[in-house]
């Protein structure tokens, strides 16, 4: 189990509904299966379930990358806490890919979502406490609003993509070219 990559769960689950983009991308059955890793099978009136959780707790996630983005670490940390609280963590250890032991999230039957959500606030828990709140992140190419985890040795990353890099990049540069030329 590489604990931190759970952060990306938060990530994705939060990246499902951008602020002014094209809509809400966690509305059916089959969203939610595009987002669990692969693998995991849920049923249908899990999914409904899991729909509505997941739905409910992104707002509290994307205010927890906003706040950690705004260097408001404390309020991101309370937030995290509150999440690992109502989503408690259940660990084993495992080596049933012969590779030694590791941690897994237990196998608890709590359903998808559930699992889901305590993954990446374990995940979210963990980069904060090894990396630092300044690790999560907003895009800053307007007007995205996709978050991230940086994980560049300097804690130097801005944008959610290189997409989002470049269109800000090239925003600022034609930005310089009118203001020179006025």
């Amino acid at each position: 189990m590489e604990i931190l990559a759970y952060a990306d769960r938060a990530v994705d689950l939060v990246n499902t509904d951008l602020p002014g983009a094209a809509g809400d991308r966690l509305r059916s059955e089959q969203d939610l299966r595009r987002l669990l890793p692969p693998g995991w099978t849920v049923s249908r009136a899990a999914a409904e379930d899991g729909l509505r959780e997941l739905r409910a707790v992104r707002p509290r996630l994307r205010r927890i990358f906003e706040q950690a983005a705004a260097g408001n670490s404390r309020t991101a940390v309370l937030g995290v806490n509150k999440l690992l609280g109502d989503f408690p963590a259940s660990l084993s250890i495992s080596d049933h890919d012969d590779d030694g032991w590791h941690m897994h999230l237990a196998d608890v039957d709590c359903g998808p979502a559930r699992h889901y959500v305590t993954g990446a606030a374990l995940g979210l828990a963990y980069t904060i406490a090894q990396r630092g709140a300044d690790r999560l992140g907003v895009c800053q190419a307007a007007p995205c609003r996709a978050v991230f985890v940086d994980t560049t040795t300097n804690t130097s990353r801005r944008y959610c993509s290189d997409r989002c890099a470049t269109r800000a990049n090239v925003a600022a540069y034609r930005a310089r070219k009118r203001a020179a030329v006025s």
